[in-house]
């Protein structure tokens, strides 16, 4: 929604002006948004309408002639989606504001939950603004907890039985925001056990082979002469391998379970770092929004009220944009279940593009993407495929920060029963130690907080799963070239996940 307010505060004109809670004639003059926008050129404030009593995300910028500030423009968002990727995301998580505040959760049980009590002039300040309108604040736990523990804490949560948490945070944008993540420390020890028993489940395995062959090499000749006893002794043997291989197949489906968890996890490690660019996507529609706000201001001091509300459709198109690039992070958020099948390739390039793109933006990098034929498509899940070339594209786009005409190259390759997807950068390309320990978990040459180092080694086990791979190498001319191969699509008419 969007609405026009007078320099006093009062709202002259909305897009919801023919709904029964319409916002003109109200006056706004105690929300930050308003003050923040006249004095600071810019206000955002996340709150609970006074007007409709429902929350969003407000954006406003002031409306000059010349010198004297006429009124603001405000756009409100509303952040249902990305509270649906919250809560499709199989963990408990939130998003508090720079006062400890839950506004945003996976559980709407869990909002308006405080993480540290209130400070009395914060208090005040949220009965001043009326921020979250007569919502009442309370405690999110029985007990005070700690943020920075890396130890489990037992604490209960509204509506359930206390319990282990193991609890983690993260800093979100610029005013303060952060998200916190409450994980079952259950769900990481059945994790490294599963690894251990596959580990001495092969060894097991293995070992019986090697003695196995051993025996037979030593006693070949005496073996023949007791081949009766032989075939009794067989059959046992059999009977334990069989169980060790019924055993090898439960292992394997602890480690695909595990697999996809890391899987997830990794999802949910880049949309974290993407939040922080959410704003800053944002301020494309907002300079636009300027560009409107300037043509209000003439058309409200000739009075032209009505083309006033054309100003605002075009306003209300913008707000359609920002929403499709929330609806495409739900998708990108969304756990999937393991079903590989048809995908285009120009439609996961795409929709790649439009989540890395807050990080192009800063990095003042130029993408250029060869043509993709529109039917071509390979075998994966599209989410997951879409996870796989962020990963490449945010990899290439960093190792480029800071040099001038940043260029990174996208190309396919259709080779029979293979697709090829190369992505090249023009950055100092890879030093020989680096392409040794490339895939390996944790191993990261970024700078402390900007990475963990398991980005590349997520990629490689999603690719491999489908019988790809992903190899590295660097250009004659310099820069390094990432290459994702994958099973093409064997009927071109096949309907695909897009």
């Amino acid at each position: 929604m969007a609405y026009l307010i007078d320099a006093r505060g009062k709202t002259l004109a909305a897009s919801n002006w023919r709904q029964p809670h319409s916002f003109i004639g109200h006056n706004y003059a105690f929300r930050p948004y308003f003050r923040n926008a006249l004095e600071r050129g810019l206000g955002r404030f996340y709150g609970v309408g006074v007007t409709t009593g429902e929350a969003g995300y407000f954006l406003a910028a002031p409306v000059r002639e010349k010198d004297a500030a006429l009124g603001v423009i405000v756009v409100k968002v509303g952040l249902d989606s990305l509270e649906q990727a919250l809560a499709g995301a199989g963990e408990t998580l939130l998003l508090a504001d720079g006062d400890g505040i839950v506004f945003l959760s996976s559980s709407r049980k869990l909002r308006y939950r405080t993480l540290a009590p209130l400070a009395e002039a914060v208090s005040a300040r949220l009965a001043d603004t009326q921020q979250y309108g007569g919502q009442p604040i309370t405690a999110l736990t029985d007990r005070a907890f700690s943020l920075d523990s890396d130890q489990p804490q037992h604490l209960s949560l509204p509506g359930e039985a206390p319990r282990e948490w193991l609890i983690h945070t993260r800093p979100v944008g610029t005013q303060g925001w952060q998200v916190v993540q409450f994980g079952n420390p259950g769900e990481a020890r059945a994790a490294a056990l599963g690894g251990a028993i596959a580990v001495a489940f092969a060894a097991a395995f293995l070992l019986g082979l090697a003695a196995h062959f051993r025996h037979r090499a030593r006693r070949r000749e005496e073996l023949r002469r007791v081949y009766g006893e032989l075939e009794s002794r067989i059959a046992e043997r059999t009977a334990d391998l069989t169980e060790q291989i019924a055993a090898l197949e439960s292992t394997k489906a602890i480690l695909r379970e595990t697999r996809d968890a890391a899987v997830q996890a990794g999802k949910l490690a880049t949309l974290g770092q993407m939040s922080a660019g959410i704003s800053h996507e944002l301020n494309q529609p907002l300079a636009a929004l300027q560009t409107f706000a300037d043509n209000a201001s003439a058309l409200l001091a000739r009075g032209r009220h009505g083309e006033v509300a054309e100003n605002l459709q075009m306003i209300s198109e913008l707000v359609e944009r920002t929403g499709r690039i929330v609806r495409q992070l739900k998708i990108f958020a969304r756990k999937e279940a393991p079903t590989p099948q048809p995908v285009s390739v120009a439609n996961a390039i795409e929709h790649a593009l439009m989540i890395v793109e807050p990080r192009r933006r800063e990095t003042a990098a130029r993408i250029a993407v060869a043509p993709v034929a529109r039917d071509l498509r390979l075998i994966a899940e599209a989410g997951r495929l879409e996870q796989v070339l962020v990963n490449l594209l945010r990899n290439g786009l960093d190792a480029m920060a800071g040099q001038t005409d940043a260029l990174l190259e996208v190309g396919t390759r259709h080779d029979g029963e293979r697709v090829a997807i190369e992505v090249r950068d023009h950055g100092s390309g890879l030093a020989e130690e680096v392409r040794h320990h490339l895939f390996e978990p944790f191993y990261t040459t970024k700078p402390a907080g900007e990475g963990l180092g398991l980005g590349l080694a997520i990629s490689l086990t999603i690719v491999e799963s489908y019988g790809g791979t992903l190899s590295a190498h660097n250009a004659p001319e310099g820069g390094a070239v990432f290459v994702l191969t994958l099973p093409a699509a064997g009927d071109p008419d096949a309907p695909s996940d897009t």
